[in-house]
């Protein structure tokens, strides 16, 4: 499958693309983790975004578009893949449509999976994250913590909260995402393309995608 999962930060679009991922081996391409991974690195390319992330801005097009057709021509994308967090804005739609046919890919469809703010704010400022760039792992101190506290059950670092997840982050995140992303929507429902589903359930979203890729 070939998709691109839409929906504010912490409505569930990592954990929906890893559970997809499991079922036909489809690659979750996300550009946070990606840029995360580079900054933790010090690369160039981490350095140049680091300062956009932190204060919870969208990184430049340039940057990410570059990221994005690297990332698309690697082999294991063959099979499928899943675009968490991207694209983020009309215009890197319009850059991602031109790529893909550049590319000779076709996309299934993009799923918007709409989850109430109230629900997001807990999600997320109750969020951690393994601190280790080759690892990521998330957690959540209500409902799924590391076994033993501030440690990583899978690779032994600390976990934290990232900066873009305090409560002043979460809420300028937000808005930048209702102003610069939530109008994808209607980007990709004149595409023919968009699949919407309110669910707070990964397994719904999930179901929901299924049912849409089997019709």
């Amino acid at each position: 499958m070939k998709l691109i999962l839409l929906g504010a930060p912490g409505a569930g679009k990592g954990t929906v693309a890893k559970r997809l991922t499991q079922l036909d081996g489809s690659v979750q391409i996300s550009t946070g983790d990606i840029l995360r991974g580079a900054v933790q690195a010090g690369t160039e390319l981490g350095k140049q975004a680091e300062a956009y992330m932190k204060r919870g801005d969208l990184v430049p097009d340039a940057l990410i578009l570059g990221i994005m057709e690297k990332r698309l021509q690697e082999p294991d994308c063959k099979q499928g893949f899943l675009l968490d967090g991207f694209p983020r804005t009309i215009p890197q739609a319009e850059a991602l449509k031109g790529l893909l046919v550049r590319l000779g890919i076709k996309l299934d469809m993009a799923v918007s999976i709409d989850v109430p703010r109230d629900v997001i704010l807990d999600r997320l400022t109750t969020r951690r994250t393994c601190s280790n760039a080759q690892c990521q792992a998330i957690y959540n101190v209500k409902s799924n913590p590391p076994k033993q506290t501030g440690v990583c059950d899978k690779c032994g670092s600390p976990v934290v909260q990232r900066e873009d997840e305090t409560e002043a982050a979460i809420s300028h995140r937000l808005e930048t995402y209702n102003q610069k992303t939530a109008p994808l929507i209607g980007f990709y429902e004149k595409e023919g393309m968009l699949l919407n589903v309110n669910a707070t359930s990964s397994d719904a979203v999930i179901a929901a995608i299924q049912k849409k890729l089997a019709s």
